[in-house]
């Protein structure tokens, strides 16, 4: 089993002893032996002052809930949101630390927002003058590179920092690319993970799933959330609400037989299967409403959902071009934010094919994988 940087705070003592330690985590914060990093610090002896907590906040809220500061029930330790009325460490939250320390389990996609509050709170910890301290995770979905580098011109709080959409980087090796392009002089420690190699997917790793955010419920979910997540910008249900999110998609307008049919004569992608799936979501898009469409799964760990998606979200605005409605969800406000930049919309509209934009999107993964080959901690 990979040990994970919770899991070896007791070796690297001597960054954390007689430290005022602001821990930013959520429930996935988590050793392999299912203890919550806050009990693993304390128990090890060492003095956390001060919680952060990112989207969801400490106990799971729903996708897009603003959540507010309280105070941890067990522990007695102020818990901060940095998904309410802030983003970012304001100056007097840091006035009594010593040490911020980022333990939350990623899930690899840039629109996932746990990682724009690292980026955050990296800048807030350079500007105070105080180091950050990483405990790194498995990235779940390997190192594989898909998508394209978000156009500065649609930066928000689901993608930024001219990251690829799938950028292959573990919670350390992102914390060292936001380092070298936002703020070079941050003392930054990453208490690296024991028998990791960069390519493992997640159930390489040995861990029991690590549920990272209410909506991601399997690693089947994270791998269908590659290029599903689109699905967000538009009427059609991806499945929020449901057992499936993000492997089911679909509308009550839907016939699934059709759209089936259609997508038998699209898809050509062995490692993945698909059906016809009504379901009804309990809360989200069309909630108490039965929807019809398409339930995906996953064949390989391999698979890399991007194009699949957006040949599926094609099918359907080509067969429901009039009932089928681009809107906004929580930090979404376009499709754009979502997808990085306009080349999506393009390909919908028919301006691109998908092997043109797949071109495309290579060369840029080609840079980014040379731009953060020397950032990596893993071989």
């Amino acid at each position: 089993m990979v040990q994970l940087g919770i899991d070896r705070i007791t070796e690297y003592a001597k960054l954390f002893s007689g430290k005022r330690i602001a821990l930013i985590t959520n429930y996935s914060g988590i050793s392999s032996a299912l203890r919550d990093s806050l009990s693993v610090f304390l128990e090890s002896g060492f003095r956390v002052t001060k919680l952060f907590t990112p989207e969801h906040g400490m106990w799971g809220a729903m996708d897009g809930a603003k959540v507010g500061d309280a105070l941890h029930p067990k522990w007695k330790i102020p818990m901060i949101s940095l998904y309410g009325e802030k983003r970012r460490p304001a100056k007097a939250d840091l006035a009594d630390t010593d040490l911020l320390v980022y333990d939350i389990q990623d899930v690899g996609l840039r629109y996932y927002t746990y990682i724009y509050t690292l980026a955050e709170c990296m800048a807030a910890a350079a500007e105070a003058g105080l180091p950050l301290a990483v405990l790194d995770r498995p990235d779940p979905l390997g190192d594989t590179l898909s998508g394209c580098r978000i156009d500065p011109r649609f930066d928000s709080f689901v993608g930024a920092h001219a990251l690829l959409t799938r950028y292959g980087l573990t919670c350390g090796e992102i914390a060292r690319y936001f380092r070298a392009r936002l703020c070079p002089g941050l003392s930054l420690s990453v208490v690296p993970m024991a028998g990791y190699r960069r390519n493992m997917k997640w159930p390489e790793t040995g861990q029991l799933w690590n549920l990272p955010s209410p909506s991601i419920h399997t690693f089947h979910t994270a791998l269908c959330y590659v290029g599903g997540c689109f699905f967000e910008a538009t009427n059609i249900s991806e499945g929020r609400g449901t057992a499936e999110p993000f492997q089911i998609f679909g509308a009550p307008f839907v016939d699934m037989d059709r759209l089936v049919k259609e997508l038998r004569a699209r898809l050509s992608e062995p490692r993945v299967a698909f059906r016809e799936r009504a379901f009804t979501p309990f809360w989200s898009k069309w909630a108490g409403q039965a929807c019809f469409g398409v339930e995906f799964i996953p064949l390989s760990d391999d698979l890399d959902f991007m194009l699949p998606a957006l040949t599926v979200l094609k099918t359907f605005l080509d067969l429901y071009p009039d009932k089928m409605e681009f809107r906004s969800y929580a930090d979404v406000s376009r499709l754009s934010s979502l997808s990085g930049d306009e080349s999506v919309g393009g390909y919908l509209a028919g301006k691109v094919s998908l092997a043109a934009l797949d071109e495309a999107w290579r060369a840029q993964q080609l840079e980014f994988a040379r731009e953060t080959e020397s950032l990596r901690l893993y071989r």
